[in-house]
C-alpha cells in the first residue's frame, strides 16, 4: 500500500514547482530563468516572479488507508502537522456506506470514498508555525462547504516542495440514522441487490444459493448515517473556485506584493510546460514536448510586440492546437505524439499571423512625456531584439547549414566539425536572446511582454488622444485641451496598475522559533 501511495503522490506533485509565463536570460552572468505558467526557475538563485499556484484534486478509494499515510511520521520524512474535524470512526462509517450505496448502484470501476487536495505553498510559508498554518487552511475550506476534513502539511523528501494534503468527505452527518424495517420479507442475490421474489435467489433444487440472503419482515434492511453526495465536488467549477480562494488565503500571507501567486488562467495565449521528474521514463519525449510549447511561448512574445491582438492569437491556439487535438481524439484516440506535431503547425500559423499584422511605424510623438519615453524605448529595446532574432533564425543559421550541406568528402572532417559548432552556438544564442525578451520588460517592472504591451498600448492611446486635443486647440480655438501634467498622471498611474497586483488583507501567522 505505502508504494502505491508514494508513487502516485510523486506524480501528483510533479508539477507544482513551475512558476509563471515569462523568462529571462542574464547577459553578464550567464544564468537562464525559464519560462512557464507557473512562473520563473532561475538557476544560482535568481529570483522568480508571476508565480502560479498550484491546487489540485483527486479521488480516494480506500480514504483510511490515505488517511494513516499522510499522517504516519513512519512513512513520511518531512511530516510537521496533523489536524483533523472528525475522528476515525466518522470516515470508517463514511467508507462503509460509501462501498454500500457504489454496491447498490451497479456501477462499474471503483468506489470513490472521499477526495482529496493538493495545496502547493510558498517556501517563505515554513517560517509560520506549522499547526496553525494547517489549523487556518484546513478550517477555511470546512466553513466553506461544513464538511469533516483531515490534513497534515509535508516537505518531499529535499524540502523543496512544502505543501498540504486536505482530505474532505462529500457527504456530511445526519442530525439522526435513518433507519429502514421491512414491511415483508426482503431478498437480495450475490451482488446485493434487492430482487422482487424469493425465486430469483434459489438454485435449480430449490436451495438458497450462496451469497444470497434474506431479510425477514419487522428487521431493519437498511441506514443510513449520511446524506447524498454533494455533486458540485466533483464539477470543474469546484476546482476553479477552490483554486481562487486558496490562492487568496495564500497571498494574505505574503508581505512582499511581487511574490504574491495568480491563479493560471486556462485562456492565457501561452502554453503551459511540464516539469520533468527525477528518472522519469519519459524525460526525452517531455523534454521536446517543451521546447515545442515554448517556442510558441517564443511566437506569442513576438506577435504581441509585432501588434497582433490578443484575440486573434487565441484564435489561432483554439483553431489549430485546442481543435485540432479534440478532433485526434476522437478519430485516432490519445496519442501524446500529435500534440507536438499539432503546436509546431500552431506556431508556423502564427508567424504567417505576425507578417499580415505587424504594425507601420507611427509618427514620432512629441509630447515630452517622460514616463511614456521610457515604455517607448522599452518597446524599441524588445523590436531589436526581434529583429536579431530574426535575424539569426531566418538567415545566419540557415546560412551555416547551408555551408556545412556543402562540406563532404573523406578529408573534410574538421571544416565539418567547425561548421556543426558555430551552428549549436549560433542556435544555443538564439535560444538566450529569445529569454531576453522578458528580461527587458522585466528590467522596467513588468511581469511579461504580455503585460507591457497592454500597458504600452493604453498608455500611446492617451498621449495620440492628447496630441490630437493640442492640434485642435492650436488651429480652432476652444476649450483648452487637458495639460500635460494631467497625461503624465494618467500613464503613471496606468504603470503603476501594471506592476503590483491588488493588496488584499494581510493578517499575520504566529512564526514559529527556529524556523527552518
Amino acid at each position: 500500500m505505502r508504494a502505491k501511495y508514494t508513487r502516485r503522490t510523486n506524480l501528483r506533485f510533479m508539477l507544482w514547482v513551475y512558476f509563471a509565463l515569462a523568462g529571462g536570460f542574464c547577459p553578464v552572468t550567464g544564468w537562464v530563468r525559464k519560462r512557464t505558467p507557473y512562473g520563473v526557475h532561475s538557476r544560482k538563485g535568481a529570483s522568480s516572479i508571476a508565480r502560479n499556484s498550484f491546487i489540485q484534486i483527486s479521488k480516494l478509494h480506500d480514504v483510511r488507508g490515505r488517511i494513516d499515510y499522510i499522517s504516519s511520521h513512519a512513512r513520511q520524512e518531512n511530516l510537521y502537522a496533523t489536524y483533523q474535524t472528525a475522528d476515525m470512526e466518522f470516515w470508517k462509517n463514511l467508507a462503509k456506506e460509501n462501498q454500500q450505496e457504489f454496491i447498490k448502484s451497479g456501477t462499474e470501476g471503483k468506489c470513490i470514498e472521499a477526495r482529496e487536495l493538493i495545496i502547493a505553498l510558498p517556501e517563505n510559508y515554513t517560517k509560520y508555525n506549522p499547526q496553525q498554518v494547517l489549523e487556518t487552511f484546513t478550517e477555511a475550506f470546512k466553513n466553506r462547504y461544513h464538511i469533516e476534513c483531515v490534513s497534515a502539511l509535508h516537505h518531499n523528501k529535499r524540502k523543496t516542495n512544502y505543501h498540504i494534503h486536505l482530505i474532505f468527505s462529500e457527504r456530511q452527518l445526519l442530525p439522526e440514522p435513518e433507519i429502514k424495517i421491512a414491511s415483508r420479507n426482503m431478498f437480495y442475490d450475490e451482488q446485493g441487490k434487492h430482487v422482487r421474489t424469493k425465486k430469483e435467489i434459489l438454485d435449480t433444487e430449490g436451495k438458497e444459493r450462496e451469497g444470497c440472503k434474506i431479510i425477514p419482515k419487522g428487521s431493519v434492511y437498511d441506514s443510513r448515517m449520511f446524506t447524498n453526495k454533494n455533486q458540485y465536488f466533483k464539477s470543474d467549477e469546484f476546482l476553479a473556485e477552490e483554486k481562487k480562494n486558496f490562492t487568496e488565503l495564500i497571498n494574505q500571507y505574503i508581505d512582499n506584493p511581487k511574490e504574491r501567486l495568480q491563479v493560471f488562467d486556462r485562456n492565457s495565449v501561452y502554453l503551459p510546460t511540464k516539469k520533468i521528474g527525477k528518472h522519469n521514463p519519459k524525460a526525452a519525449e517531455i523534454e521536446k514536448d517543451n521546447q515545442t510549447r515554448q517556442e510558441w511561448n517564443y511566437v506569442v512574445d513576438e506577435a504581441l510586440i509585432a501588434g497582433v491582438e490578443e484575440k486573434e492569437i487565441r484564435k489561432v491556439k483554439k483553431q489549430e492546437i485546442t481543435t485540432q487535438v479534440s478532433k485526434s481524439i476522437v478519430d485516432k484516440g490519445r496519442k501524446p505524439g500529435m500534440f507536438h506535431i499539432f503546436v509546431e503547425q500552431a506556431t508556423k500559423h502564427l508567424k504567417t499571423v505576425i507578417e499580415k499584422w505587424r504594425l507601420p511605424l507611427k509618427p514620432v510623438l512629441k509630447v515630452d512625456i517622460i514616463e511614456f519615453r521610457k515604455m517607448q524605448d522599452t518597446k524599441e529595446k524588445l523590436e531589436k531584439q526581434i529583429a536579431a532574432i530574426r535575424n539569426l533564425e531566418q538567415y545566419e543559421i540557415p546560412q551555416l547549414k547551408e555551408e556545412l550541406e556543402k562540406v563532404k568528402g573523406l578529408f573534410k572532417g574538421k571544416e565539418r566539425k567547425s561548421l556543426e559548432s558555430r551552428i549549436a552556438n549560433a542556435q544555443e544564442r538564439l535560444s538566450s536572446m529569445k529569454t531576453y525578451l522578458n528580461t527587458i520588460v522585466n528590467s522596467s517592472g513588468y511581469k511579461s511582454v504580455q503585460g507591457f504591451m497592454r500597458v504600452y498600448k493604453k498608455a500611446e492611446e492617451e498621449v495620440l488622444a492628447y496630441q490630437k486635443a493640442m492640434e485642435q486647440y492650436r488651429t480652432r480655438g476652444g476649450q483648452k485641451p487637458p495639460e500635460e501634467e494631467s497625461i503624465r498622471e494618467q500613464l503613471r498611474r496606468l504603470a503603476e496598475e501594471a506592476k503590483r497586483n491588488e493588496i488584499s488583507r494581510k493578517t499575520t501567522f504566529k512564526k514559529e522559533k527556529g524556523a527552518r
